[in-house]
């Protein structure tokens, strides 16, 4: 699915409001989406899902400071079983999702919504969301999960915000599929929280105003303003927060990048027993795909014949 590279989007800009008292996020992607999508042959209501955990999976990501792997992993009893979003510490972006296509045909039937995109928690069911980072060995493996509950992502994800963290958050998702002869698709999130521990004179009454107004400020934020690729991310949160002592603070680049080879693969299956490389050998090779690329890999049986 090639797509024009757009410079104002597949990054993420950090930003800070009244003095530091409140952080936030706004992301906007295009390229990474349409790599990602174009990978693979999803059902319009799968894509979008993909493409809408994808943007919430690097917002969350964007919150935290890490040297490794940021995963963000739903796992359902519905339609879509399975959702990943892999995000490095160096901006890589890839993600996949494990889907039942007659059940996703049956459900839309029943609620005639065939070929439409739906609300992503409609087609999840029961299940947890959980994210971890992994900054590799000799560390500590983080994680935070939340059961899914919510009439959408958002709201999911709020959720967790509110039972594990504890800190006033608020957030929103936008996801534009391909319109007309169009075939790009484009996600965005904005997301602000308030900072703890942050000494400030204002009164509770005026925390409460300010945050109050800000919330109204991101609500206020259209489809078409944040998509419109004219407009940089900078003029975006100018025009939500110039009165909010608005301070940008940093720009993060992020691009599709998948971490299969040949030979992590390979290394593996040369893990396997004799009696397990044989039980999957066929036609004297053992071929693979990642669920991610689609990369395809053949393997001879004799690079996995053990001495």
């Amino acid at each position: 699915m090639p797509t024009t590279k757009l410079t104002n989007f597949d990054n993420c800009v950090s930003f800070f409001i009244e003095n530091g008292a409140y952080q936030g996020r706004l992301i906007r992607l295009h390229e990474v989406i349409n790599t990602i999508l174009g990978k693979h042959c999803y059902p319009l209501p799968i894509a979008a899902a993909v493409a809408e955990c994808s943007v919430l999976g690097t917002l969350l990501s964007s919150q935290l400071k890490y040297d490794g792997l940021f995963t963000l992993q739903i796992q359902t009893n519905g339609v879509i079983n399975l959702i990943v979003v892999d995000v490095t510490s160096e901006g890589k972006i890839r993600s996949c999702a494990r889907y039942d296509e007659n059940r996703l045909k049956h459900s839309q039937e029943l609620r005639k919504t065939s070929g439409q995109i739906e609300a992503t928690p409609h087609l999840l069911g029961g299940g947890h969301l959980a994210f971890t980072v992994d900054q590799g060995k000799d560390t500590e493996l983080y994680q935070g999960i939340v059961d899914l509950q919510g009439k959408n992502l958002t709201e999911c994800a709020l959720r967790y915000f509110k039972q594990s963290e504890q800190i006033d958050t608020t957030l929103k998702l936008f996801l534009q599929p391909p319109q007309g002869e169009s075939k790009s698709w484009f996600a965005a999130g904005i997301l602000l929280q308030k900072m703890p521990n942050i000494s400030t004179s204002l009164s509770e009454k005026e925390q409460s105003e300010i945050w109050n107004e800000a919330k109204i400020f991101i609500e206020s934020l259209s489809e078409n303003e944040v998509f419109d690729s004219s407009l940089s991310s900078e003029t975006l949160l100018h025009r939500l927060f110039h009165g909010n002592n608005l301070q940008i603070s940093k720009t993060k680049n992020y691009t599709f990048g998948c971490r299969c080879s040949r030979e992590k693969l390979l290394s593996t299956l040369q893990t396997f027993s004799q009696e397990e490389i044989n039980s999957i050998i066929e036609n004297n090779q053992i071929t693979a795909d990642c669920n991610f690329c689609n990369e395809h890999y053949i393997f001879s049986a004799g690079e996995l014949q053990k001495q």
